[in-house]
């Protein structure tokens, strides 16, 4: 993903944040991840050049980011939260042994309909795919 800092800017001053240096690193480190990461992982990168931020601040950001449409939070069984800022429709694939998590594109499962009776009870805001197994990396050690 590309850094677009005017749309950053834009879109923090809809939602009346203040432009600090440290948000905009947090979401720069976080857009150029291609792993998935969880507040500890941006925090230790974080710090090498804001010594005095805390990890506190970078997850309140990170879920604030989350709360106005910037990322989204993937949680898995137990594990620390981690956000993904990639926005268009996609699915996950996370190996149960390393922890790794992969984006995917599946029309199909795109298209998944919701259950009617879900339907009736809750207002389904979006649908993702979350497959877990052995990545290649996993299965090729293990052989």
């Amino acid at each position: 993903m590309e850094l677009d800092l005017k749309a950053l800017e834009e879109i923090f001053h809809q939602h009346n944040l203040k432009i600090t240096p440290q948000r905009i690193a947090i979401y720069k480190e976080l857009v150029q991840s291609r792993e998935h990461p969880s507040a500890m992982v941006i925090y230790d990168r974080i710090k090498k050049i804001y010594p005095n931020v805390s990890l506190d601040t970078v997850n309140r950001t990170l879920l604030t980011f989350a709360e106005i449409g910037l990322v989204r939070i993937i949680e898995g069984r137990g594990d620390p939260k981690r956000f993904d800022p990639n926005l268009r429709p996609h699915h996950h694939f996370r190996c149960i042994k390393c922890g790794e998590i992969y984006d995917f594109y599946y029309d199909e499962y795109d298209a998944l309909s919701v259950p009617p009776h879900l339907e009736k009870k809750f207002m389904v805001t979006s649908k993702r795919v979350n497959l877990e197994g052995i990545c290649e990396k996993c299965r090729t050690r293990r052989e």
